[in-house]
């Protein structure tokens, strides 16, 4: 890569070429943090298995470095696949619902809950918090391949999620300085 670039637009160019399924298979947080640490020499290309071979060969020409396998440590290439719920065994406990990173997966505190597949993108972070081993992955019904469009689609539902999670622990913050305010005029007043 050109040094002529930035950092921060060398980190954009290579998070435009990940697949943006925020799976922490590359041993980062997601895709973002995984491209800053290519730019900063902390990480590899081959690390990112739902982006696999053709994901490594954007990379390499990106960096104008040589192409490598897959690290087989940070996983597989496989068939895409989407989380499913088996409905009938989901008991509503919600802790699906934190680790979805692009927030295809809906559902109420004690009610069942289900997964948007057109919005799934594979990251099987669900899996794992489930009590009650209700969420599968499965291959999707008609393979088509994760392209710009999906990538796009699902760093921006991720973005929304992220800012919504921020504003969320801004309005607590707020709130809990409210009722601290509110708590020491009552001490005050005894």
């Amino acid at each position: 890569m050109s040094q002529s670039f930035s950092v921060e637009e060398q980190v954009d160019q290579i998070d435009n070429l990940l697949p943006q399924t925020q799976c922490t298979k590359c041993g980062f947080s997601g895709c973002k943090p995984y491209a800053q640490a290519i730019v900063k020499g902390n990480a590899d290309i081959n690390q990112c298995p739902p982006g696999g071979s053709l994901g490594i060969k954007k990379l390499a020409k990106l960096l104008q470095v040589e192409e490598k396998p897959l690290n087989p440590a940070f996983g597989t290439e496989q068939p895409r696949k989407v989380a499913f719920i088996i409905e009938e065994d989901c008991i509503g406990c919600t802790k699906c619902l934190p680790p979805c990173p692009v927030d295809a997966i809906v559902g109420a505190n004690k009610q069942m809950h289900t997964v948007i597949a057109a919005e799934c993108t594979g990251c099987d972070l669900c899996v794992a918090p489930c009590p009650v081993d209700c969420i599968i992955m499965k291959p999707i019904e008609s393979p088509t391949f994760w392209g710009k469009v999906d990538a796009d689609n699902a760093k921006l539902r991720f973005l929304n999620k992220q800012k919504r999670l921020e504003l969320q622990a801004e309005e607590k913050a707020v709130r809990l300085k409210k009722q601290k305010q509110i708590l020491a005029k009552l001490k005050a007043k005894k």
